[in-house]
């Protein structure tokens, strides 16, 4: 039987090592911490009975993963809650944009814009699955819907800059720009524009739900799922070396690029560690976790009932700050998402004690405190917020990236999403998986499609790995 050692027991490591488990090899799961999840952790940080989730906290991608939906993670545990409204985005004069689930609704409620969102995201919206089944894998494929991808495609390559002034409205123009932000870089290089529009594309097929319990519910259905399969996950393992993997056909690395260097660098091909020599980490994300009483004092009631806040002000101010932070500067006003996953879920409340989840941009490697700034931009919306706050939790770069040593500098998406890296990641190869060593394939969030908890890099690494093996024997 054809043996496997999965390093990591993120989503991707996960996904990995179920699709090899399916396909009957022997898989084991070394995890360096004492439990399991990587980005999708949860549980409580400072009042019994409040849990944060401690990165990832909105799953579209989840749903609609194509892997996660064949394995059935609903079968195995996991309950999906959607909140009211799936993003708010405030502005000071007491605007807001509103992203619905329903493209419809979403429309209605941008006036005017309303006919330039549907022109924008219909057909990304209708045509989502099958646009995703050709983008969220490695760049060097055939398309299989090739007609789809190329009516995608001039729209993709704009700078998100250039997309937003399509838009007419500033609550359109910032509703957008807070999405493209997600992918922490400057807003005015090309190929910007297509993560902000998949995003909202992928925000009304399947809502931005959140798991019942926090996000590790995600990795606890992943982990029963592979358990079923015949997998084995080992806790407190931690790989410094090649001697610390146990003999295995393959080797399957949820790591950064980074760690996979430390660890096969002086094994790797020249070509290949000078590729992974070169890759640029992203810019950083300072968390903050608060335990408020009662419901933040939104002034506009969308952002009382909505599950994603997003605070920059308008866009042109979301696009100045995340170029500042892209030159490594600190914004006085950073933006800001804030996460109210109790107005779905519950199940994360003690009383009338909600946790509240946020992060700032802030440069990668920032060693400051961002605590103040986050306070403040929420503060900005929703006066009186301070006099709810009954503790705190601030988690830095640095600390970040001793919870997980994949967040080096801070780097919650695996490195930077600009330039061609946004769409070859780690390296330009027919396999980007490979590192060039037999048998041992990167499967992190740092290989294609990105950062996420999908675990779409783990099953087309591991796919990867399966056809390797089967050629093999051939």
């Amino acid at each position: 039987m054809t043996t496997a050692v999965v390093v990591g027991s993120g989503p991707n490591g996960l996904a990995a090592a179920l699709h090899l488990a399916r396909n009957g090899v022997d898989v084991q799961v070394l995890e360096a911490a004492d439990t399991i999840g990587g980005g999708a952790r949860s549980g409580e940080l400072f009042v019994p009975g409040l849990i944060h989730d401690r990165c990832s906290a909105f799953h579209p991608m989840v749903v609609g993963s194509p892997f996660w939906t064949e394995v059935g993670l609903e079968d195995h545990g996991l309950r999906w809650r959607w909140p009211e409204i799936d993003c708010a985005h405030p502005l000071d004069n007491g605007d807001v944009g509103v992203l619905r689930r329903s493209l419809d609704e979403t429309a209605a409620g941008l006036g005017e814009d309303g006919r330039r969102w549907r022109l924008a995201l219909g057909d990304l919206v209708r045509g989502f699955d099958d646009l995703g089944h050709d983008l969220l894998r490695p760049i060097l494929n055939v398309p299989s819907h090739p007609l789809r991808l190329a009516a995608f495609g001039p729209r993709a390559v704009l700078p998100a800059s250039v997309m937003a002034r399509w838009f007419r409205t500033a609550p359109a123009r910032a509703l957008y720009g807070g999405v493209a932000a997600h992918a922490f870089t400057r807003l005015d290089r090309p190929l910007t524009a297509s993560l902000g529009l998949m995003i909202l594309a992928s925000g009304h097929r399947y809502g931005w739900p959140v798991a019942e319990g926090g996000s590790g519910a995600i990795t606890a259905a992943a982990a029963a799922a592979l358990g079923d399969a015949g997998g084995k996950i080992e806790t407190g393992v931690r790989v410094s070396s090649r001697a610390d993997i146990p003999p295995a056909d393959l080797v399957m690395l949820d790591l950064s690029v980074a760690q996979t260097l430390s660890i096969y660098g002086d094994v790797m091909p020249h070509r290949v560690s000078r590729a992974y020599r070169k890759y640029r980490t992203g810019a950083a994300a300072f968390k903050v976790d608060f335990a408020i009483e009662g419901d933040i004092p939104w002034r506009n009631p969308e952002s009382r009932v909505a599950g994603t806040v997003h605070l920059g002000g308008d866009y042109a101010e979301i696009a100045a700050t995340e170029k500042q932070r892209a030159a490594g500067v600190m914004a006085d006003r950073p933006f800001v998402l804030v996460g109210q996953q109790y107005l779905a879920d519950e199940t994360r409340s003690n009383g009338n004690i909600h946790p509240i989840w946020s992060y700032a941009h802030v440069p990668g490697g920032y060693s400051g405190d961002a605590t103040e700034a986050v306070i403040a931009q929420i503060e900005r919306f929703a006066p009186g917020f301070r006099d709810q706050v009954i503790a705190i939790h601030s988690t830095g770069t640095e600390q970040l990236h001793a919870h997980n040593a994949n967040y080096g500098g801070g780097d919650i998406i695996g490195g930077a999403n600009d330039g061609l890296q946004l769409v070859v990641r780690p390296r330009l190869a027919v396999d980007p998986y490979s590192i060039g060593v037999d048998g041992v394939y990167i499967c992190s969030q740092s290989t294609p499609p990105g950062a996420g908890v999908h675990g779409l890099c783990g099953f087309h690494a591991a796919t990867s790995a399966l056809r390797s093996q089967r050629a093999v024997r051939r």
